[in-house]
């Protein structure tokens, strides 16, 4: 009775009598900015933003995140010291629901969403110090389980942070993100986001996607927070930073708008980081990021506005490079009326309410073309994509050099612009190889003809392909075969591969500088004779061949082979030195039945039956051969086969 009472006590005091620190799976994404509010006294409002998932989050954890343990530390170097812990109250209210942005009305299959996000505000009087710059820094552990893109992520923690530049750099706020991260994201279906920030300093501003950071772990979920360096989290599957989720045309951001576009190829959650980088002078003095999990569900949209992406570059349609022109493809969906603007900034006559209009641009440059699909109405949907437009480009190479193989061949680019520099190259040699250099030295090894593919492009984006056939020589130096003879007989030699031969030495030669002399030994020798060749195009090589001169005529079966496949000793064939023909070469089984015949020297058997493999066993020859003096000779045999 005392242990029951004991254990429901116990119950009690961890339901509602102790704080038990929660994971922080509830928490989907930050950020943390900063603004000088007073330049005398350099003191900064410090802000962090947390994103929570009111739906699947735990209503503990949420509460728990109020105060916020924060803290600052002085970065000089490798060398951090604490300079200010802070413990900050969210703002009055508490965590404020955030609207979706979205109408159910106009999505198939809505996901139920609910997003909540908690500020956190202070005040920090940074010291005056032009060398050291000043990290602001929260930590809170853990990830949602069901993140796709990274390692363990219910046991690895977040590290959110700004960074106050050292004085020498000028005081400075932190740039602001302008919107909400996106709650609702539909498989297949086109994201365009903007992500893009303001600046108070007006410091100009890139972007770019980037890492996230571990932080705290489950055995201290909410921590006092720690210096750097942070950890990156461990990516999975083929992802990482620039590449979070599946997407096809893949993940992009333009650096200068901050538009992120993508279009999902797979449902799931995924941690995806945007950097926004401050620049002052032509010098990055600052980097605000915002960490956010997109949900990517089975939803889609009733209405979609869609211009395909078909060039490389960010949220951009086309760069069209042989002229003004462009003809605009529609892949929307559940539209029944178009309005475009072609982006020609001055006039309202740049407009059209076809499905897929074609339009003259006045003059070159980058333009915003916006797609509305049933304006007006209920539910509408629009999309912008740019149109860059620089004729003339025209991609051209040539090539010079001996076309003989291994010979180099020098490429030569030859592309021209009239706007922006050539600065892309992408040849393909047509033998495999590939280069992307803008003239590239090239040789092949076998003589044929090649088409060599040059992709080239420009600064401003252009990209367009030339393909012209390369004709190498089929130049190949041969000598003959290795041989061997019987003193007193002559070879009739016969290279090939060229229209000139030189053989050397000449020694037993009737005219070394013909493809076929003759060469007559009286004597037992063991010689190498080397060809020059050369063709009509110029191509220059040679070959060589070893003549040995025996003794006397032999004839000769090895006792076994090994027929298995490994390329040696895999067929089984009479050896002849001072023989002329070679009548017949008979193998049988051990049955009387006949497995192999040929008539012709080197041609053997490779230990196959009616297209099985051989037993492994004794098998037995007969061979009839004539010498050269006419004298037919009969032979016999056994050999094994063995594996």
């Amino acid at each position: 009775m005392r242990l029951r009472s004991l254990l429901f006590l116990l119950v009690l005091l961890l339901v509602g009598g102790l704080p038990v620190a929660s994971y922080a799976t509830h928490i989907v994404g930050a950020d943390f900015t900063y603004q000088l509010i007073d330049r005398n006294l350099n003191r900064y409002q410090i802000k962090l933003t947390l994103y929570q998932d009111c739906i699947a989050g735990d209503p503990t954890a949420i509460s728990q995140d109020n105060p916020a343990k924060i803290r600052v530390y002085r970065l000089n170097g490798r060398n951090s010291a604490l300079v200010q812990n802070l413990k900050v109250d969210w703002q009055p209210g508490g965590p404020e629901t955030v609207d979706p942005g979205f109408s159910n009305s106009c999505i198939n299959n809505p996901p139920a969403t609910c997003l909540k996000r908690s500020i956190f505000i202070a005040n920090v009087d940074i010291p005056r110090d032009s060398q050291s710059s000043y990290i602001i820094t929260y930590q809170r552990c853990c990830r949602n389980a069901q993140v796709n893109n990274i390692a363990n992520p219910d046991a690895t923690g977040a590290t959110y942070y700004c960074v106050i530049p050292p004085l020498s750099a000028g005081q400075n706020s932190s740039a602001v993100f302008k919107t909400n991260p996106p709650q609702i994201i539909c498989i297949n279906n086109p994201l365009v986001y903007d992500n893009s920030a303001r600046d108070p300093d007006n410091d100009s501003l890139s972007y770019e996607l980037c890492e996230a950071y571990e932080g705290a772990s489950s055995g201290d979920p909410i921590p006092d927070p720690q210096p750097p360096p942070y950890a990156q989290v461990r990516y999975i599957g083929g992802f990482s930073p620039i590449n979070p989720f599946p997407s096809n045309p893949r993940v992009q951001i333009n650096p200068i708008t901050g538009v992120l576009t993508a279009r999902p190829t797979t449902q799931g959650r995924y941690v995806v980081t945007v950097c926004c980088n401050e620049w002052r002078n032509g010098v990055k003095i600052n980097t605000t990021k915002r960490e956010f999990q997109f949900v990517v569900t089975n939803c889609s949209k009733a209405v979609v506005a869609d211009i395909p992406q078909y060039s490389s570059l960010p949220n951009t349609y086309i760069v069209e490079c042989r002229s003004r022109t462009v003809k605009f493809d529609n892949i929307s969906s559940g539209g029944f009326a178009y309005h475009w603007d072609f982006g020609v900034p001055g006039t309202d006559a740049d407009t059209s309410n076809e499905f897929s209009p074609t339009f003259t641009y006045p003059d070159t440059g980058t333009y915003v073309v916006k797609l509305v699909v049933n304006p007006g109405s209920t539910c509408r949907d629009s999309i912008a994509r740019f149109v860059k437009v620089y004729p003339l480009f025209k991609p051209d190479f040539d090539f010079a050099g001996l076309a003989c193989p291994g010979a180099p061949i020098q490429f030569t680019d030859k592309s021209t612009t009239t706007y922006g520099s050539v600065d892309y190259w992408k040849w393909d040699f047509g033998d495999g190889r590939f280069a992307n250099t803008a003239n590239p030295s090239h040789n092949y090894l076998e003589g044929g003809e090649y088409p060599v593919r040059l992709i080239s492009g420009s600064s401003l984006g252009c990209r367009d392909t030339l393909t012209q056939d390369v004709r190498i020589e089929r130049f190949r130096p041969f000598a003959g075969n290795d041989t061997v003879i019987v003193k007193g007989e002559s070879i009739f030699f016969n290279a090939s591969g060229g229209n000139r031969y030189t053989w050397s030495p000449s020694l037993f030669l009737n005219n070394p500088n013909i493809p076929n002399p003759v060469g007559t030994y009286p004597n037992v020798t063991n010689i190498v004779y080397t060809v020059d060749v050369s063709s009509e195009g110029g191509c220059k090589g040679r070959d060589d061949i070893r003549v040995q001169v025996v003794g006397q005529p032999a004839l000769t079966v090895p006792s076994a082979f090994t027929p298995n496949g490994d390329g040696i000793n895999d067929y089984i064939a009479p050896i002849a030195i001072g023989f002329t023909e070679l009548r017949y070469f008979r193998i049988f089984n051990r049955f009387g039945e006949m497995v192999f015949e040929t008539k012709t020297f080197g041609e053997g058997w490779d230990g196959y039956l009616h297209g099985r493999t051989a037993e492994i066993g004794t098998y037995y020859w007969m061979m009839s051969t004539t010498d050269r003096n006419g004298k037919e000779e009969l032979t016999k045999g056994d050999l094994t086969l063995l594996r």
